[in-house]
């Protein structure tokens, strides 16, 4: 995927891009007056200081997605029984116990208990595997599907591969988003930084311009928020189903009219990585419900 380029026509359209983002936005700050305290026990921490890596492009603070949904979105995540996205953790966790491929082995199999063997993983995710490639968590689902199973490889959007993501992630809810992004991480972090702040598509609109510049505000009905994924896999009620990371970064990049990357590529595990690092601090929510 390549910016948006043509004969004088780009500034044109970014152009007629800003004048509408500007006429459709109204401002509004994110919800304050309440708590997300998962089955009234979990209090998971909704704001937290800006990381400094960040050179203050969010201000001192950095929200979680759900201070910007509404009040029905965000009772859904306070109960585990209301929350839709519980019907695919439950099939990953079936999935976790069940013999797959040749060589006939289960995750547990290999990695015993979930709740012990996969606490923390979703916090650290993506990182910089033995051969210094950067994986992202559906990378390693993968690697021991086809290693060790002996078993077909999950698409990166499959309903499966987000159902096992999902209850993977469970697992670290709670716990703060720490990625590695200095020594062999730096490189990776950088490249997806630049994708950040680069302009795509035929309306030449950036992440940033969304996340950074209009977070706050609404476009049409959507209340922009400041993008962090410490909630994926999530449900998201739009799609009425579950929604992986890339799947939305391949959603972002269409609406900005442009040819996006391929789910699971380079570059997405790249701008996961960078995304990741601006949430820093945050628990993982996993599974979130955003609209």
């Amino acid at each position: 995927m390549k910016p948006y380029r043509s004969l004088g026509a780009a500034t044109t359209v970014a152009a007629v891009a800003a004048m509408t983002l500007a006429a459709v936005t109204a401002s509004a700050d994110p919800v304050m007056d309440d708590e997300l305290v998962i089955n009234e026990e979990l209090e998971l921490m909704t704001d937290t200081p800006a990381p400094e890596h960040l050179g203050g492009v969010l201000g001192e603070t950095i929200y979680s997605g759900w201070r910007f949904r509404d009040t029905e979105t965000r009772a859904m995540q306070k109960d585990d029984f209301d929350n839709p996205m519980f019907l695919f953790v439950d099939a990953g966790l079936a999935a976790w116990d069940t013999p797959e491929g040749a060589a006939n082995q289960s995750c547990a199999d290999c990695h015993n208990s979930i709740e012990d063997s996969m606490k923390g993983v979703r916090a650290a995710m993506p990182r910089v595997n033995a051969d210094g490639e950067l994986w992202s968590l559906e990378n390693y689902v993968n690697d021991c599907r086809e290693t060790r199973m002996e078993a077909e490889p999950w698409g990166w959007n499959s309903q499966e591969m987000k159902n096992m993501t999902a209850a993977i992630g469970l697992q670290s809810r709670g716990m703060p988003v720490e990625v590695q992004i200095d020594g062999e991480a730096a490189p990776f972090w950088e490249k997806g930084k630049e994708m950040y702040y680069t302009r795509f598509g035929q309306l030449e609109m950036s992440c940033a311009n969304c996340h950074e510049d209009n977070f706050g505000n609404y476009i049409r009905s959507d209340h922009l928020s400041q993008g962090q994924v410490n909630g994926f896999p999530l449900y998201r009620l739009k799609d009425q189903g579950a929604v992986s990371m890339h799947q939305r970064f391949v959603g972002c990049v269409r609406d900005t009219r442009g040819e996006t990357f391929a789910p699971g590529s380079q570059e997405f595990r790249e701008l996961e990585l960078y995304v990741a690092s601006r949430g820093m601090g945050l628990p993982v929510e996993t599974p979130a419900v955003r609209h």
